[in-house]
């Protein structure tokens, strides 16, 4: 089992940059596929970016390639999205999750353990 602690959200300007990071708990941090999700007002979780146990592959949204990095660093147990060229639209709850599937998908139902969400304001 794992807990996720996000953090690095905050108020940013359009065209500015933001970095979040997701800390970890447990031994197994390694064994784990990582994903961010994000949720706006009145709108469904969405898939962002998502980092392989092994950091071998990583995956995104058509709507943030090219903008945003997902990392991670086992050493410290942490995820992390780079989001660089913020838009207004990007405006949302982002989440950090995690799941061990030997597939990493970019359902939110695939992933079973959640952190509970920082928030990101661009303003236009």
């Amino acid at each position: 089992q794992v807990q996720l602690v996000e953090s690095g959200g905050g108020l940013v300007q359009a065209g500015g940059s933001l970095r979040l990071s997701c800390a970890a708990s447990g031994r197994t941090f390694s064994t784990y596929n990582f994903g961010w999700f994000r949720q706006a007002p009145g709108k469904e979780r969405e898939f962002v970016a998502a980092i392989r146990w092994s950091g071998g592959g990583t995956y995104y949204a058509d709507s943030v390639k090219g903008r945003f990095t997902i990392s991670r660093d086992n050493g410290k147990s942490k995820v992390y999205l780079q989001m660089n060229s913020l838009k207004p639209e990007d405006t949302a709850v982002y989440y950090c999750a995690a799941n061990r599937n030997i597939v990493v998908r970019t359902a939110a139902d695939s992933y079973d353990y959640w952190g509970q969400g920082t928030q990101v304001t661009v303003s236009s």
